[in-house]
């Protein structure tokens, strides 16, 4: 067995790439490991055969110094609070949740949110190209609904198979209830967390209730690294950037909807999201939870998603790599006539990232916001087809839809299957139903309105 995501001489391969985006000079230390016989890093999550000890023991060396290299990057990508809030844009929104409209807003978020999830889970790690060609040859282009294998070609089937663990619980066919995903757990266990803790826990807390609630083989990426830096005595910070290539990669930003739901505020869910997000992620990846939060935050009072993703900008650094992606996806989407060519465009400026990094599938995300405002069926179909993190962008836009639209603006189509249960492997949330979640976040939302009152 190989577990992924940890080995040593294959997070090498993932930082080389990832010291590059951050400008780092890697040539030197790369020649090293190519030379030693080291490979670039896999396709997948871990390579199919260990190496020598005395490889292993470089690849450990060299991360090492990959990260002691200065970062170029830095002066417009600070890690911490106060820095990171100081270089965002001026004039930020002040928001303060409304208490009569937040029920149906809430439910629409879980429900928009599980929807979305679902919709993208049969696609998640195929290509664009692939989806399209799976929707033209069941007659489904463009998307409008969920995926089926009815109808497709055994070639195609073939050449694009469906992401094997979700292929059983996510297509038409067999949806029976909303199957488990991290995009979904996580969000629960935000619930728990500030059931503890309010709105006045730290990442220590953070990292506490990860290893009372989650299982290892539920986690991926840079959430898997930090686990395990956290078994190692690591602390965050530290858990979030320890030999940890992943820490601009997508895994912070799904966690932060109930910091935005219950914080109000986009300034305050964003500091929560900041929190959250340190444990596992640094830069980019912390940036992409905070715009995530604040927008969820500005998704409770808002009608516009697009207004959400101006709260997003708000709270991150204006000059960062991630803020000029979303500025870029917002300014296509908001004069483009045609979805495609604003996906198009968001390709070719960042096919070159890997499918899961926070930059890209933000910037597909808030141009789904922005091109969409206002119609939540082609929004999360929309994000879907746009490839890269099919299920996590699909979540994130059904959350924000779900909320600014309302429950009620949900068609029954979508729910119908998913008989408002979810199935989970997190302590006591397996089984919980729509209803119950709802009623729970809805309790912190009071509870945090209370105490700024």
């Amino acid at each position: 067995m190989r577990v992924t995501w940890i080995q040593l001489e294959d997070l090498i391969g993932f930082e080389l790439r990832q010291a590059q985006e951050e400008g780092k000079d890697i040539h030197e230390i790369e020649a090293r490991w190519l030379a030693a016989g080291g490979a670039p890093a896999p396709s997948r999550g871990a390579s199919q055969a260990p190496v020598s000890a005395a490889l292993r023991a470089l690849a450990g060396e060299l991360l090492d110094e990959l990260a002691a290299l200065p970062r170029p990057l830095a002066a417009h990508e600070p890690h911490e609070l106060d820095a990171i809030l100081e270089a965002a844009p001026r004039g930020r929104p002040q928001l303060v949740t409304s208490g009569a409209d937040a029920p149906r807003r809430v439910a629409g978020a879980w429900l928009g949110r599980a929807v979305g999830c679902v919709l993208g889970k049969p696609v998640e790690g195929i290509p664009r190209e692939g989806i399209r060609e799976l929707l033209e040859a069941t007659g489904r282009w463009p998307l409008a609904g969920y995926f089926t294998a009815e109808g497709l070609p055994a070639s195609v089937s073939e050449r694009r198979p469906w992401n094997r663990a979700s292929r059983p619980t996510s297509l038409a066919e067999n949806i029976d209830g909303i199957p488990e995903d991290d995009d979904l757990n996580f969000t629960m266990l935000a619930v728990s967390l500030l059931e503890r803790h309010g709105l006045d826990f730290d990442s220590a807390d953070v990292a506490k209730i990860w290893l009372d609630f989650l299982p290892p083989g539920r986690i991926f990426t840079a959430e898997r690294v930090a686990c395990r830096n956290l078994l190692l005595g690591l602390l965050p910070p530290e858990t979030g950037s320890y030999r940890n290539p992943f820490r601009e990669w997508i895994g912070a930003r799904l966690r932060v909807d109930v910091y935005g739901w219950a914080a109000g505020d986009p300034v305050a869910a964003a500091r929560l999201a900041w929190l959250d997000a340190r444990v596992s992620h640094e830069a980019n990846g912390v940036y992409a939870a905070m715009f995530m939060a604040a927008a969820h935050a500005a998704s409770l009072v808002e009608s516009s998603a697009t207004m959400a993703v101006d709260a997003g900008l708000s709270v991150i650094p204006a000059e960062s790599r991630l803020a000029a992606g979303i500025r870029l996806a917002r300014d296509m989407a908001t004069v483009a006539e045609e979805w495609e060519p604003v996906v198009d465009g968001l390709h070719e400026r960042y096919g070159n990232l890997h499918w899961v990094h926070a930059i890209n599938n933000t910037a597909l995300v808030a141009a789904a916001m922005c091109f969409f405002d206002g119609d939540f069926d082609a929004a999360i179909c929309g994000v879907v087809q746009g490839g890269w993190d099919t299920d996590t962008n699909g979540a994130a836009v059904g959350s924000i839809f779900g909320a600014t639209l309302g429950a009620d603006g949900i068609e029954s189509r979508w729910s119908e299957q998913l008989h408002g249960r979810f199935a989970s492997s997190l302590p006591g949330f397996d089984g919980i139903t729509l209803d119950e979640i709802t009623d729970r976040t809805l309790a912190l939302v009071s509870r945090a309105e209370q105490a700024s009152a």
